[in-house]
């Protein structure tokens, strides 16, 4: 089958399919990206392509997305076009639907079915904003979330089906799109995630860490409100109090992936540690900041509680991966989260905005292992089941590219 990929951070939500399908042969695959530091994958073509047109600084606010979105579709429009110049005219394409990259596709390729990723619909309620009684919504909230919701409403024109990982995404869009949008996760590879025993980490003059430590580990991309970052800072002194032995492994960078940036000189993170540093013992907490991805399977196989923090938002692979690594979780009880976890049996929910019921799950955890000793191998279970990718969620995937093809081009499970 010719394959083209569409996202503009390669591989993206696409990480595991394209391996398989390198590693099935005898598929035409090319890779549209705006990534030029991704290394070239064998059997994999990769092409570059830039936005046609950015916004201006001083774009209007209510419309700088969408400029922003058919400045880029535009761009790979042209990009396809030269592929389709030079011979390349795929069975299929297969893109992410949030930045705009595939609102053009069918001008250059009208013939070629879409499979459109679609990830999140802005809402006013039910998401994050307004989640955070400290972070309110402006008066202008509903009217900018509204008209972010351009390229989603014009991005399901544009493709002939959209695929959603989990079920609370899908339902954060209209139901009018509801008959053309499929849940299926992209997949983890739990065959390659386990328990490790024998983990360990070197840090430097901090030593080297086993499973004889007694490790907490919390991971995001970024240190930020939308991933609960302020809430672990501020159960940490309770923490540290309970259990003296206690040291915080915590992985993510110092930048902002959603919600508002920080106006402080250090980010997000410098403002916590103003507010509850005096209380924090910083000789046992490790800011480890981005961390390759073995690294960050390691971090999490040595921590005997792994905390992960969201608001209502989209679903981190963190979470799932360190389910299959069968980590004892404390989340946050929230409706994505309460999709794939359940309260005592694989893991444990507080309430995202309560720090002191964080540090009590936290340290009933590490003072009553044996009492939490299933959560881990359960949570394992569960994902194995509903979320392993050559299991699970590769026949999906294989079923919705299936049905829009012609039956002499379709994968071979």
């Amino acid at each position: 089958m010719r394959i083209l990929f569409v996202h503009q951070n390669m591989p993206g939500q696409y990480r595991e399919l394209l391996a398989w399908l390198v590693g099935q042969g005898g598929h035409e695959l090319v890779f549209l990206t705006q990534r030029r530091d991704h290394p070239e994958v064998a059997g994999v073509r990769k092409v570059v392509y830039r936005p046609h047109h950015r916004p201006a600084k001083d774009a209007y606010g209510l419309s700088r997305v969408w400029e922003d979105a058919a400045g880029t579709g535009y761009g790979a429009a042209q990009a396809m076009a030269g592929l389709r110049d030079a011979g390349f005219v795929p069975d299929i394409v297969i893109g992410h639907t949030g930045w705009g990259e595939l609102l053009f596709a069918k001008q250059v390729l009208p013939d070629v079915p879409v499979l459109g990723f679609f990830e999140y619909y802005y809402r006013a309620e039910g998401g994050p904003v307004g989640f955070d009684p400290e972070e309110p919504p402006g008066a202008t909230a509903p009217f900018l979330l509204a008209a972010r919701n351009a390229v989603p409403n014009s991005s399901i024109q544009a493709v002939d089906r959209g695929i959603c990982p989990t079920f609370w995404q899908r339902d954060t869009f209209p139901a009018a799109f509801r008959d053309r949008l499929s849940v299926c996760h992209d997949g983890i590879r739990t065959d390659r995630l386990g328990p490790n025993p024998g983990a360990t980490l070197n840090l430097g003059r901090a030593g080297r860490l086993s499973r004889d430590d007694e490790i907490v580990t919390y991971v995001a991309r970024n240190m930020e409100r939308t991933r609960g970052f302020h809430v672990l800072m501020r159960a940490l002194p309770a923490i540290q109090a309970a259990r003296p032995a206690a040291r915080i492994l915590i992985v993510g960078g110092s930048g902002t992936s959603y919600g508002r940036s920080s106006g402080m000189e250090g980010g997000f993170r410098a403002e916590l540690e103003r507010e509850v540093g005096h209380l924090v013992d910083w000789d046992r907490v490790h800011f480890l900041g981005r961390v390759p991805y073995e690294a960050f399977r390691t971090i999490v196989q040595l921590g005997r509680c792994h905390i992960y923090l969201t608001m209502p938002f989209v679903l981190s692979w963190s979470l799932l991966e360190a389910m299959a690594m069968e980590a004892t979780i404390v989340a946050s009880d929230v409706a994505p989260v309460r999709e794939v976890m359940r309260d005592g049996e694989t893991g444990r929910l507080v309430d995202f905005h309560d720090p002191a019921a964080l540090a009590g799950a936290v340290t009933e955890v590490l003072a009553r292992p044996e009492a939490h000793a299933g959560l881990g191998p359960a949570a394992r279970a569960h994902v194995v089941a509903n979320y392993d990718f050559l299991t699970a969620c590769l026949p999906r995937q294989i079923a919705e590219i299936n049905a829009l093809v012609p039956p002499e081009r379709r994968l071979q499970p």
